[in-house]
């Protein structure tokens, strides 16, 4: 051997010597890697510990909220957002297209605020604006009088009403109804160009298209709001939809992009992000610095950001269930006994709910409960696959092993009662953007489908708090660009409901 080498090199002494160093690292990589698999399937053959899950009083909580001092620095950006968007409809407009003669017109009277006993009306400014009431058009005229003292020193006029497009025809109603029916409705632009014939408004398609590019443009400023309090919860739950998106770069082509979907069960949030792709990067953009708890199915990228220091990894009961429900044809008898072992989890859920207890209080109820259901369901599943009897590739094999590799993950909803047991909120949330793929089939670019995100989950928050999507985007569409900065969260549709309560209360 000292002969051979001897004989070598310099260059491949040092080659050898890294592969020898490569291969005691990777040697000592496996052994921890068993290690860590020997007490995980310890875990799950001798059961759980109730300690485990009861925490330590001593560790700090969570951050369910933003810290003071990023919110603080959300409002600047927000001010100067909402500040040059004011700016801008200062701008000078090149004119629009007259309005029909055939509607019916509401006329709105404006007189000015100042005293004008000792005035005279010298004019008027007309200005009109299309409208929109659920099954019928019709023109909103502002007529504003203008006075002037009897001197003839300075005049005075009504203040228009702050407007969404400035100078555009459409109105608030008429942008909100378009939104609705395009995003919540599933009614592309293009048919909805359909009722504008009909109803002999002539409407061009791009005009249409830009009144949807603009209001969205608007409400990405409370969209943004969003996201950034989205990025601050201590509690969310994850998904990913695809999305067909026309690809710019071959011509008559489709790329698959994706909606990345955030839901935080706490406030009954939903927050929509489209991504191109379905890395672990891409789950990024909202997760980067995610600290707390998050819920997932099995997929991978959320695997990785699980093992960051901060983050707890929980999976869903729902993806687990349904495994067993995939092999009930292949092996009923092992199936049905997996399926009663989670039934009887989401039995003391349902008791949960039924006595309306607090997260302490559901907590306490599933230690009791739910956790000797799971230390029986891990030891059945041990001493079944000691049975050489279940193919690893059989869809009771696949069924087991997803559970077993997910064992601490799907137990991890013990640690605290504010925790749900699966996934199922957030997908319900998705199920309306399943719906809508099939009517518009794909997005024109990834913009559009970004700008559709913003819609996507305004109308899911809605949804989550039976709040009525049209009335919610119109008030929103009145209101965004006159509202102070630090009320913007007023304009969530959970908020707008609160104060629609109290204004009828």
């Amino acid at each position: 051997m000292q002969e051979a080498l001897e004989n070598l090199t310099r260059e491949e002494i040092l080659a050898l010597l890294d592969k020898e160093t490569g291969r005691r690292a990777k040697a000592e990589k496996e052994n921890t890697d068993l290690r860590f698999q020997l007490a995980y399937y310890k875990r799950l053959a001798l059961g759980q510990k109730r300690e485990r899950f009861e925490g330590d009083k001593n560790q700090l909580g969570l951050p369910f909220e933003m810290e003071p001092q990023k919110a603080e620095e959300q409002e600047e950006v927000l001010k100067e957002k909402l500040t040059y968007e004011r700016r801008k409809r200062t701008s000078t407009h090149k004119g629009r297209v007259a309005l029909p003669g055939h509607l019916p017109v509401e006329e709105i009277e404006i007189y000015p605020s100042e005293d004008i006993t000792d005035m005279v009306c010298i004019g008027k400014e007309v200005t009109d604006e299309l409208e929109y009431e659920p099954a019928r058009y019709y023109i909103k005229r502002y007529i504003r009088y203008k006075y002037a003292p009897k001197s003839k020193e300075g005049v005075i006029i009504g203040e228009l009403p702050g407007r969404v497009i400035e100078k555009g025809i459409p109105g608030a109603g008429l942008l909100a109804s378009v939104l609705v029916d395009k995003y919540e409705d599933h009614l592309p632009l293009y048919r909805q160009l359909q009722r504008f014939k009909r109803a002999d408004i002539p409407i061009a398609s791009s005009t249409l298209e830009g009144w949807t590019r603009q209001s969205l443009k608007i409400l990405d400023i409370l969209y943004q709001h969003l996201l950034e309090d989205t990025r601050s919860k201590g509690y969310l739950q994850a998904d990913e939809s695809p999305i067909k998106v026309i690809d710019r770069n071959k011509k008559g082509t489709t790329h698959q992009g994706y909606y990345w979907v955030y839901h935080n069960p706490i406030d009954g949030t939903v927050l929509f992000d489209y991504q191109r792709g379905r890395s672990r990067g891409a789950a990024d953009y909202v997760l980067a610095d995610f600290k707390g708890y998050l819920q997932s199915d099995g997929y991978a990228a959320y695997d990785r950001i699980g093992k960051r220091e901060g983050v707890t990894h929980l999976n869903c009961w729902a993806h687990a269930l349904r495994e067993f429900d995939r092999a009930l044809d292949n092996d009923k008898e092992r199936a049905e006994q997996a399926l009663t072992f989670i039934q009887k989890l989401y039995a003391v859920e349902a008791r949960a709910r039924e006595q309306k207890l607090t997260p302490e209080q559901r907590k306490t109820l599933r230690l009791e409960k739910a956790l000797p259901v799971i230390n029986e369901f891990g030891k059945w599943m041990s001493r079944q696959m000691e049975h050489r009897s279940i193919l690893p590739k059989s869809p009771i094999g696949k069924a087991f092993r997803y559970s077993m590799d997910r064992w601490d993950r799907l137990s991890a909803y013990l640690y605290d009662g504010i925790l749900e047991i699966d996934n199922n909120l957030i997908e319900n949330a998705i199920r309306k953007l399943a719906l809508g793929r099939k009517n518009y089939l794909f997005a024109g670019s990834d913009d559009a489908a970004q700008r559709g995100a913003i819609m996507y989950s305004f109308f899911a928050i809605c949804k989550k708090h039976g709040v009525n999507p049209y009335e919610w985007l119109k008030y929103t569409l009145e209101n965004i660009m006159s509202i102070n900065h630090r009320d913007i969260r007023n304009l969530y549709p959970q908020n707008y409901k609160k104060l629609r309560q109290e204004q009828q209360g």
